[in-house]
């Protein structure tokens, strides 16, 4: 009996969350204009439906899929460097004791505990004195060494059995073998939830891609749909379409890898 409540329940659950991406699916076959009039709904006339949105973003979508791809290429590089820097910072602190690891432990936790718009000014007026501004690489390489990331890796490590890493020293294997022939191929469920959160995070980025991109031709897709308001007009049709089909590189990231993001998500919740 409890199996079937808890089964209804999350069907409910499941056809709430899908609600307003079939909404939005529904508004991509419609005038924009008209959405912003009487608002996004189901209850439409399919006899209505049109693709000149279809058309139109595959024919004249201006710089759209150019914004596109800038935010797909950023995210892989954001999501692999972030991977690599923060599960190598948390292998020192599982793995290792050295001078100072649980005041440097600490700094991570509490840096945690700032929003990012406290650091957000310094760090502007750093990357405009340094002349840095409008380039993809600030956007990327002040958030390689993310303290959620390391926190999450660093429990995930300390559940590995060190007599693992002393058999591989015995062998023969230097310390940065060990880590990515041991320890990373242990690692994949840790690895593939990490990738799904920061590439959700990364990919939704907005406020300080616009603080430091100037140019439109290297705007990030949350930018460039931005610039589709303005004071002087407002391309409606481009923007709903163009909300829709950038939601299906993060749902299709999460379908392919759920499982291993629950394991992951599972075993960091349990080991440390």
């Amino acid at each position: 009996m409890f199996v079937t409540i808890q089964s209804v329940f999350l069907a409910v659950i499941g056809l709430i969350v899908l609600v307003p991406l079939v909404v939005i699916f529904v508004g991509t076959f419609q005038d924009g204009g008209e959405i912003m009039r009487s608002g996004l709904r189901l209850d439409v006339d399919v006899s209505s439906f049109r693709f000149d949105n279809y058309v139109m973003l595959f024919t004249d979508s201006g710089l759209y899929f150019r914004w596109f791809a800038n935010s797909v290429g950023l995210t892989l590089v954001q999501v692999a460097g972030t991977l690599l820097v923060s599960s190598f910072v948390a292998y020192g602190f599982a793995m290792y004791d050295f001078k100072g690891k649980t005041a440097a432990f600490i700094s991570v936790l509490l840096l945690m505990t700032v929003p990012f718009e406290i650091m957000m000014l310094p760090l502007y007026v750093m990357v405009n004195d340094l002349g840095l501004a409008d380039s993809y690489g600030v956007i990327v390489i002040p958030f390689l060494a993310a303290s959620v990331t390391i926190f999450f890796f660093r429990q995930y490590f300390m559940g590995i059995p060190k007599e693992l890493l002393e058999a591989g020293r015995v062998d023969g294997v230097t310390e940065f073998g060990i880590f990515f022939r041991v320890v990373l191929p242990i690692s994949r469920p840790a690895l593939a939830a990490m990738g799904i959160l920061n590439g959700m995070v990364t990919w939704n980025n907005f406020l300080w891609p616009l603080l430091v991109l100037r140019s439109a031709e290297k705007f990030t897709l949350p930018i460039g749909l931005n610039t589709l308001l303005t004071p002087y007009g407002n391309n409606y049709d481009l923007l709903i379409i163009g909300s829709f089909f950038s939601l299906l590189p993060v749902l299709v990231l999460f379908l392919c890898f759920q499982r291993f993001f629950v394991a992951g998500m599972t075993a960091g919740a349990l080991k440390g």
